[in-house]
């Protein structure tokens, strides 16, 4: 097995080399509007956004600004093929005009363009992003009644295109099961609130980082195995460091991501080839979850009814008896912005106690091999 992953690094408000209805899901999260690191990005796209700032125009700002990635929305409804699933990791702004505090609502605004555009709006996540900042107020403290509440939390908005995904045929049914996510996972992921710590990057180049407010890499590794199967290809068009890539090698799937930047490109570079081991320790994670829950679940109300037939574990569900896990060999750079992933065989990974599976035993297969 091997998924392929292109990067391209053009502006997404034209994705010119992907055809109509093609692309099986979109993950993304794009400059936020009215967050002070984006205005320069947003000027030189559209200058009058400039003018507007300079005039103290800020409505017409925002609005400009969002009008940027419209362009971007429009194109993902044709690329999209139709049941195909769009998540989009946004959050709100807060800016001080002269000396009126407000809030922006930046998810609001890309819901009601991707409604207007012709996606179904699906139920949304909260991503609440821990802090550990000693103070949360904002304003005047302890006194009533200047003071504001703290935007702890962030938005994943999610649209579908057409009608429900339909899986016709034995392949595709097979397919789907074998994509399949377990129990305890899905009663988490399917939440409307999400709650683990947001992301600082990494980056040599403070310039970049400055530029990069990448999320987690949990938050798309959860939404690639929530929306889409085995082989589909995940779309991001705003890729920056490339944590989108990095979850659809994870998930055994294909993706392709779009960056205006590219500066990011050794940055990228850097973390799809090497980052294998911290891929693995992602799907080792869910089966020492899963581990732990059909301890305490037998402990507290007996045998599961069921066995997973890829790693010989009890399950809940009939659902979960098809379900694999990826594990990646190695990762290779095929051409220019080209890689190819590549995965150990199901025959080795069943050969392994699923008890005993680690990132130091496949490292020594790797070397074997």
């Amino acid at each position: 097995m091997y998924t392929k992953h292109t990067i391209i690094y053009q502006d997404a408000r034209k994705l010119s080399t992907l055809s109509d209805n093609s692309i099986d899901l979109v993950v993304t999260s794009p400059p936020y509007p009215m967050i002070k690191m984006w205005d320069e990005l947003f000027i030189q796209i559209d200058p009058d956004i400039g003018k507007f700032f300079q005039r103290g125009d800020y409505y017409n700002a925002f609005e400009a600004m969002h009008r940027v990635l419209d362009d971007t929305w429009r194109e993902l409804f044709r690329v999209l093929k139709n049941g195909a699933i769009a998540c989009i990791n946004i959050g709100d702004a807060t800016r001080t005009i002269g000396k009126r505090f407000q809030l922006f609502a930046n998810h609001s605004r890309v819901q009601s363009k991707f409604f207007e555009i012709g996606f179904d709006v699906l139920p949304l996540i909260l991503w609440r992003k821990q802090t550990n900042a000693p103070n949360k107020f904002m304003g005047s403290g302890m006194l009533p009644a200047g003071a504001y509440v703290t935007l702890e939390h962030e938005y994943i908005l999610i649209f579908r295109k057409g009608t429900k995904r339909v899986f016709a045929t034995p392949e595709e049914k097979h397919n789907r099961m074998l994509s399949s996510f377990f129990w305890e996972e899905r009663n988490i992921w399917f939440s409307d609130i999400w709650d683990f710590k947001g992301i600082r990057q990494q980056l040599n180049d403070k310039a970049l980082r400055n530029r990069s407010a990448a999320f987690p890499f949990l938050l798309p590794f959860r939404l690639v195995n929530m929306y889409s199967v085995f082989g589909d290809t995940v779309l991001d068009p705003f890729l920056g460091t490339g944590t989108t890539t990095l979850a659809a090698i994870a998930a055994g799937r294909d993706s392709i991501g779009y960056e205006i930047d590219h500066s990011f490109s050794t940055s990228i570079k850097d973390r799809i080839v090497k980052e294998k081991n911290e891929l693995n320790k992602y799907n080792l994670e869910r089966i020492r979850n899963h581990i732990d829950f059909i301890q305490a679940r037998t402990k507290e109300k007996g045998n599961l009814n069921y066995t997973n037939n890829y790693f010989g574990l009890p399950v809940m569900t009939k659902q979960e008896t098809e379900l694999k896990l990826p594990f990646v060999k190695s990762i290779e750079e095929k051409g220019r912005n080209l890689f190819k992933a590549s995965y150990f065989s199901d025959k080795y990974i069943k050969s392994i106690n699923p008890f005993e599976l680690s990132c130091e035993k496949l490292q020594i297969e790797t070397e074997i091999q």
